[in-house]
Order: C-alpha cells, then sequence, then structure tokens
C-alpha cells in the first residue's frame, strides 16, 4: 500500500459522513472493572510517551490509518454494518486503558456492548478544506491519550465512496491497515448482496498482549539479549541510533516539525531486478538496508551503520489476519564500506546474529538497562523498513481502489523510512525533521538508494559480460 498523509491520497469533494463508539457504548466502557490482560510493552511506551510530550506542552498526532474507495454511492446502513462486524472481529478496538495512579490499567467492553454512532456532518465542495477537517478531526478522535481512540468516516459521491479510518497507533500496525480495505469490501458487499461472510476465526491482540508480556517479564538483566542491547546501545554513545547525517538540529533543542517524502522508487521490472540480484543474500529488506549503508556513509563519514531493524511479531497463524500492534526491533550495526557486494554480506550476517532479539520488546530492555530514557520524542530511534506486501489480499487492486496508509506527520527529530513492495514497484516514505539540512540530506539519500538499487543489477550483469584478460 503507498504510505501517504491525508494531504496526498487523493481527496475529493463530496458529503461526509462519519461514526464513532456510541454514546452508551462510551458509558459502558467507564463502568467496566479492569481486564487483567496488561498493555503490551510496545502500547504502554507509546502511550507514556504521547504523556511525556503532552507533559512538556506539545500536543504530537501520532495517529495512523488507511483510505480507499467502494464503488458508487454507498448504502450507509451497509456500510455501518460492515465497520461495526470488522470492529468486533478485532478485540483490541474495543479495548482502551485508564490510569491507576502511574499504572495503565486495561478494560474491554463485551460485543454487545459495542454500537457505532453515525453524524452527516455536510458537503464538501472542496477538497481543501476537506482534507483539513479530516486532519483536525482525526488529531482529536484517535488521540494516544483518549478513548475511544477510532474512527470512521466516508466521503459520497454519485460515482464512487471514500472510506478513511483513522486509529491510535496502540490498535494498528502497518500490516494491519493494508488489510482494512479487503475486509471491508468483502463485507460491505456482502451486506448489500445479503451473502454470508465466511472465513477462520481472528486471534485477538489482547490476548497477545499478555502472552508476550509475561514472557518478556520472565527475563532479568542477566539474559544474552539485554546483553547485547547494552553493548550495541553502548556502542551508539549510551543512546538509540540516529540516521547518521546531519539533520541541522541543535542538541536539546524544542522538538521540531516535520515534513513527509512519499514516492514511487522503482518501477515493477526494476524492483524484481533488485531482487533477484539480493536473493543470495536474503533478499530485498538486505540490499535496501547495504545500500543505506553505503548512502549514509557518503553523507555522514560515520564509521559504522548503526539501526534498529522493524520485524513481525506474528509467529503463530493465530496472529497473522490479526488487527494489532505487532512488531519488535533487533539491532544491527554495518562496518562502512564502499563494496555493495561487501555491504550486503554484513548485513545478512547481521540480521541472521541479532533478529531474534526482537521477540523481546525494546521498551521492557530498556527498562531492564536502567537508563534513563525518559521519551521526549515520539520516536525512540530511527527506522528503515521494507516490506513487501503483494501478496496481502486484495493488493493488486490497490491502486484502482485509491488504497493508501496514512500517517499523521506532526512534529520529531528521527528520520523513518518505509520501502513497500507493491505490484507496480517500490514506493518510499519518509518522515524526516522540518529543516533545511535535513530535507537537502533526505533527498541526497532518497537519490542515492534509488541510483544504487537501479544500477546494482545492472553492473553484476556488466561485469559477467566483461572479457577475462590473461
Amino acid at each position: 500500500m503507498r504510505i501517504s498523509d491525508i494531504q496526498r491520497c487523493e481527496v475529493r469533494p463530496g458529503r461526509l459522513v462519519e461514526w464513532t463508539f456510541s454514546p452508551a457504548t462510551i458509558a459502558a466502557a467507564a463502568a467496566l472493572p479492569p481486564d487483567p490482560r496488561p498493555p503490551a510493552y510496545i502500547q504502554e511506551s507509546h502511550v507514556r510517551t504521547a504523556r511525556s510530550v503532552r507533559d512538556d506542552g506539545l500536543f504530537v498526532p501520532t495517529w495512523l490509518g488507511t483510505a480507499f474507495d467502494l464503488p458508487g454511492r454507498a448504502d450507509l446502513d451497509a456500510l455501518e454494518r460492515a465497520l461495526r462486524d470488522w470492529t468486533l472481529r478485532h478485540e483490541t478496538l474495543r479495548s482502551g486503558f485508564r490510569w491507576v495512579g502511574d499504572d495503565m490499567h486495561r478494560f474491554t467492553l463485551a460485543e454487545k456492548d459495542v454500537a457505532l454512532q453515525r453524524e452527516e456532518v455536510g458537503d464538501f465542495a472542496d477538497a481543501d478544506a476537506l482534507v483539513r477537517y479530516l486532519q483536525d478531526r482525526f488529531d482529536v478522535a484517535a488521540d494516544a491519550l483518549g478513548w475511544p481512540n477510532l474512527i470512521y468516516a466516508a466521503v459520497l459521491r454519485d460515482e464512487s465512496t471514500s472510506v478513511y479510518m483513522a486509529f491510535d497507533h496502540t490498535n494498528v500496525d502497518a500490516y494491519s491497515l493494508q488489510r482494512i480495505p479487503e475486509e471491508i469490501h468483502d463485507l460491505y458487499t456482502a451486506g448489500v448482496t445479503g451473502r454470508p461472510v465466511t472465513g477462520p476465526a481472528v486471534g485477538s491482540y489482547v490476548d497477545f498482549c499478555g502472552q508476550e508480556r509475561a514472557d518478556a517479564d520472565g527475563i532479568d538483566d542477566t539474559h544474552a539479549i539485554v546483553a547485547r542491547w547494552r553493548e550495541f546501545i553502548g556502542r551508539c554513545g549510551g543512546r538509540l541510533p540516529e540516521f547518521p547525517v546531519d539533520l541541522g538540529l541543535q542538541p536539546g533543542g524544542v522538538l521540531p516539525a516535520q515534513k513527509l517524502m512519499c514516492e514511487p522508487l522503482l518501477d515493477a521490472d526494476a524492483a524484481a531486478a533488485f531482487e533477484e540480484h539480493c536473493r543470495p543474500y536474503g533478499g530485498s529488506l538486505v540490499g535496501i538496508l547495504a545500500a543505506t549503508s553505503l548512502i549514509v556513509h557518503e553523507l555522514g563519514g560515520q564509521p559504522y551503520y548503526r539501526t534498529v531493524v522493524p520485524f513481525h511479531t506474528r509467529l503463530k497463524s493465530a496472529w497473522s489476519d490479526s488487527v494489532g500492534w505487532y512488531v519488535g526491533g533487533a539491532p544491527i550495526e554495518v562496518p562502512a564500506t564502499r563494496d555493495f557486494g561487501s555491504a550486503l554480506t554484513a548485513v545478512r550476517s547481521e540480521l541472521r546474529a541479532n533478529r531474534s532479539l526482537a521477540r523481546i520488546p525494546l521498551a521492557r530492555v530498556l527498562r531492564l538497562l536502567g537508563s534513563d530514557f525518559r521519551p521526549t520524542s515520539p520516536d525512540l530511534h530511527s527506522i528503515v523498513s521494507y516490506v513487501d506486501a503483494r501478496l496481502i489480499p486484495g493488493a493488486a487492486r490497490w491502486a484502482e481502489k485509491k488504497a493508501y496508509g496514512l500517517m499523521r506527520v506532526s512534529y520529531g527529530d528521527q528520520v523513518c523510512v518505509w520501502v513497500n513492495r507493491l505490484h507496480e514497484g517500490l514506493w518510499l516514505a519518509c518522515r524526516y525533521p522540518d529543516t533545511e539540512v535535513a530535507y537537502r540530506n533526505v533527498r541526497l539519500y532518497v537519490e542515492g538508494l534509488r541510483e544504487l538499487i537501479a544500477s546494482a543489477p545492472a553492473r553484476d550483469r556488466l561485469q559477467v559480460s566483461e572479457p577475462a584478460f590473461s
């Protein structure tokens, strides 16, 4: 799915309708006893970070969402049933947190208590005005420190209906978002045609949170994974790794606003050639990280490229279709080189050695390290992520449906890069601090990445075809 912000996801005028949890649902939630299943460490870290930044006087929206089209002017009753049925399918969406002192306690609604309230907001003739309204509305309705923290919307036109769904990050990850268009389309079509929708039961992310937390709480500061993180963070100067290029930021300065860069990176043929080139080393993820290590060394001159690589934690089939935040991180350290083949070998070695570290949540590791990692930014570290999304149900029709994964770009001092392989090729999105220096260096990085990954297979072919000299 193309990652974008609300400004660049083909918003078009029409009649806006919204769905939120009903007042009765909110009242039922307020009366609930605690759910003994705890938050995941990544959920707790996210909410505590939001609270810490808010306490420093800055409102930093961090919601995620999706946008996609349904054909024609939607039947609102059928769409509402589809949205409610989908919400009930995924338990995390009817679960939230409340503070008891400094502890986060979960509560979870029963399915029977979940109802949506529809509001017809009105007609928007101007796309820019609609974009501003949607962003402002989602900022409030999908706030990390509030509950409910999700909202659904539709913009109706005679020829098509655009659906928008926004969530606080505690409920979703990128893979969750990518599955939504097809699931809602199937539920909506079934409601309109009267045919049943069948499928296997979906595992609960709330259950996963309890299991993962129990496993993480079973280790202490003598565990080998904690020791390896301690060594890695020590080599990063006692901090989690930043993107190793000049971003034009002053140490200790205020949290800067961010910008988003999103664009096609390679077409389908070039993406396939790059994957073939990288396959002996583990595939395109290895290639993207190897290329990044070369480019940031050219730009920043650091002797090592250090980063935390995100990996999904959907290790059981029960979680494969589940909505939730199933992400862990593994550290890698790649020595500087000017040779792409050497970088590929180094990245492959690092990922093989360290991928297992992602099974213990980083927030748990940091707590065990005992260091002062009081978060002052929504991003604890920089990332470069790669996902091949072509096998996700409905992926072949994302362009036709104008399907996007949405991120709210607001404030932050890190560089975060996402590369998605789609049927039409590679798509890049990058969030970076809004400074002239950061823009210049991120632009150089993106252009360098495009050139390197496009040219690597051709260089190999040229080397193979050159005659040997005796």
